[in-house]
């Protein structure tokens, strides 16, 4: 299984940016996938989730700017970031409950990191 993460890179504040995950391998089932981001000297923190019934979830840092879709096979998730400010730079990772095929347990993957960086 891999999550290959595209997208992120240098913006202006106030200005929007999207980041995308896709999910690759012998997946059976996906519960939910999200993103979390980590700006430097600071924990990882959770930035948005959809579950596989398209229920979000936002942290009130960014409700209101940031929306995480997922398109219809569920396997690919987009974060519009909209508004940014200097403060949502950080580096973007891409995550996922999911089920591999022959396991009966879901379990948690990660991507490889995208930089995101809102500067003027």
């Amino acid at each position: 299984v891999q999550l290959q993460a595209s997208g992120g890179g240098l913006v202006q504040p106030g200005g929007s940016l999207s980041v995308s995950c896709a999910a690759y391998g012998s997946i059976s089932s996906i519960h939910h996938m999200g993103w979390y981001r980590q700006a430097p000297g600071k924990q990882r923190e959770l930035v948005a989730t959809i579950t596989s019934d398209g229920t979000t979830m936002y942290p009130d840092s960014v409700k209101g700017r940031f929306a995480i879709s997922r398109d219809g096979a569920g396997n690919t998730v987009t974060l519009q970031m909209n508004s940014l400010k200097p403060e949502d730079t950080a580096v973007y990772y891409c995550n996922a409950l999911l089920k591999v095929y022959g396991t009966i347990r879901f379990a948690y993957y990660w991507g490889q990191g995208t930089q995101v960086t809102v500067s003027s």
